[in-house]
C-alpha cells in the first residue's frame, strides 16, 4: 500500500487518476515516538517531583480528568472519588492534545486529551453535586470572533468553535436542568399529602432536589497574531503572556466577588463572563 496517494489532473478519457508519491517523514508509517510535535517523557519526573499522589488521591479535594482513548473513541474520567489512583499518566493524559503532544498508555489503552469530545468536565462537576458550587471555568477558545479573510483566520476559527461550543451547550444545559426541577416541584406541590411516600414520587422529589450553583467563566480571547496553531504553539513568550492574562482575568473576576456571593445565596443559578474584552492586538 502507498504512503502517500495525491490526485493527479483529471484525464477526461479515463476519469481521476492517482499517483504515487514519495512522503516525507512526517506522515510516514513509524514508531509511537513520532506521533507528536513534542516529546512529553520529561513530565513524568517533573510531576513526581512536584505532586504528592497520595495528597491529591487520599485528600479533601476531589480530582477529576477527562481523556478520550483512541482506539474507540469512547471519552472517561478519572476520578480520585471514583476508585481511580491518579498518577502522572492520568495528568497528562487528560492534556495530550495532538498534533502537538503523543497519546498516553494507561493499562494497555492510549489516550488523548479529553477537549476532544468535551473541552470542560463542567458535566461531570454537575451530576456530582451535592452542595451549594461556585464554579470557575476556565475556556481557552472564544466563542465569538470576526469572520475569517485569510486561510489561517479559518484554521484558528475552526478550533474556537469545535472547542468552545460544548463549553456554551454545557452551560446553557446546567439551566435548562433549573427550569426543569422547578417544573417537577410545581407538579409535586398539587399532589394529596397521602402520595409523598409513593416510590415513584419520592424518586421525583430526589430529581427536584437544587443546590446553588454559580458559574464564572474564564474566556481566554486570543490576539490578533495567533492562529491556527495556538493548541500546540508553546513558546515562551507565548506562554508567559497567556500565564498573565490568565492572572489578570482573575484578578477582574474577584473584583465582583460582592456579585457572585448574592447570587450563591439567592440559591438560583447563574452563569457570568466576567473576562474584559480588550480589543484585539
Amino acid at each position: 500500500m502507498p504512503d502517500w496517494i495525491s490526485t493527479a489532473p483529471t484525464d477526461t478519457r479515463t476519469g481521476p487518476s492517482l499517483s504515487r508519491s514519495q512522503s516525507t517523514s512526517l506522515f510516514s508509517v513509524s514508531t509511537s515516538g513520532a506521533l507528536s510535535f513534542y516529546d512529553t517523557a520529561p513530565l513524568v519526573e517533573t510531576l513526581n517531583r512536584l505532586v504528592d499522589w497520595d495528597l491529591l488521591n487520599d485528600g479533601p479535594v476531589r480530582v477529576s480528568v477527562g481523556a478520550v482513548e483512541i482506539q474507540s473513541g469512547n471519552f472517561r474520567y478519572f476520578d480520585n472519588r471514583l476508585g481511580d489512583r491518579l498518577d502522572a499518566r492520568h495528568i497528562m493524559a487528560s492534556g495530550a492534545l495532538p498534533p502537538g503532544f503523543a497519546p498516553v498508555e494507561i493499562d494497555g489503552k492510549l489516550y488523548w486529551d479529553g477537549g476532544l469530545v468535551s473541552n470542560t468536565p463542567l458535566t461531570h462537576v454537575l451530576d456530582h453535586q451535592d452542595r451549594a458550587m461556585l464554579v470557575f471555568q476556565c475556556d481557552l477558545f472564544s466563542s465569538t470572533a470576526e469572520p475569517p479573510r485569510t486561510l489561517m483566520d479559518v484554521m484558528a476559527r475552526e478550533k474556537e468553535i469545535r472547542y468552545s461550543s460544548r463549553t456554551r451547550w454545557v452551560s446553557a444545559e446546567a439551566v435548562r436542568r433549573r427550569g426543569v426541577r422547578d417544573a417537577i416541584r410545581r407538579v409535586l406541590d398539587k399532589l394529596p399529602a397521602r402520595m409523598a411516600t409513593d416510590p415513584d414520587v419520592e424518586a421525583l422529589a430526589a430529581l427536584a432536589t437544587e443546590h446553588p450553583l454559580s458559574l464564572v467563566q474564564l474566556i481566554h480571547r486570543a490576539n490578533a497574531w495567533e492562529g491556527g496553531s495556538r493548541d500546540y504553539e508553546f513558546s515562551q513568550r507565548t506562554m508567559r503572556e497567556h500565564w498573565q492574562a490568565g492572572r489578570n482575568a482573575v484578578a477582574d473576576t474577584m473584583a465582583n466577588s460582592r456579585v457572585l456571593a448574592e447570587n450563591i445565596v439567592d440559591g438560583r443559578t447563574a452563569a457570568f463572563d466576567l473576562t474584559p474584552r480588550h480589543p484585539h492586538g
